[in-house]
């Protein structure tokens, strides 16, 4: 089994601008990136056309680390320097399931663990202490 702590930087529609800093500043590899124009639409809840380049998920690798980014927000408000979420990544499921019902006791569950097209376990927790973390199983549903 393999699990990960990998840091998450919620952007509020800084995204592309904080890669293309970190790709100079950092000499970053950006080895994945969506755009929420590149996701299923929602008819319910149509994207405004000037968030369609806004980054759904982005992964950057400097030296042997990873750095996640992301345009969008957890909860309801945004703070500038207060956005960086912890990725909890393993390649099992029940482990994912396991760090997830760990994490909520005495917390707040934002997004409930479940399959996702990106994942077969996903959720995101905010801890007793108000750290948020991601919980994520590798691989596809």
């Amino acid at each position: 089994m393999s699990t990960s702590l990998i840091p998450f930087i919620e952007m509020n529609g800084q995204a592309n601008e904080a890669i293309d800093f970190y790709v100079k500043a950092l000499e970053a590899k950006v080895v994945y990136a969506q755009r929420l124009g590149d996701l299923p639409e929602d008819p319910e809840s149509p994207l405004p056309p000037e968030k369609k380049d806004w980054i759904s998920f982005a992964v950057l690798v400097i030296g042997e680390s990873q750095l996640q980014l992301s345009d969008l927000v957890t909860g309801s408000s945004y703070q500038k320097g207060s956005p960086v979420t912890i990725v909890v990544q393993t390649d099992d499921k029940d482990q994912a399931a396991r760090y997830f019902d760990a994490l909520k006791q005495g917390g707040q569950v934002n997004t409930p663990l479940e399959a996702s097209f990106f994942s077969p376990a996903y959720g995101n927790v905010t801890d007793p202490f108000g750290i948020t973390f991601r919980i994520l199983a590798k691989g596809q549903q």
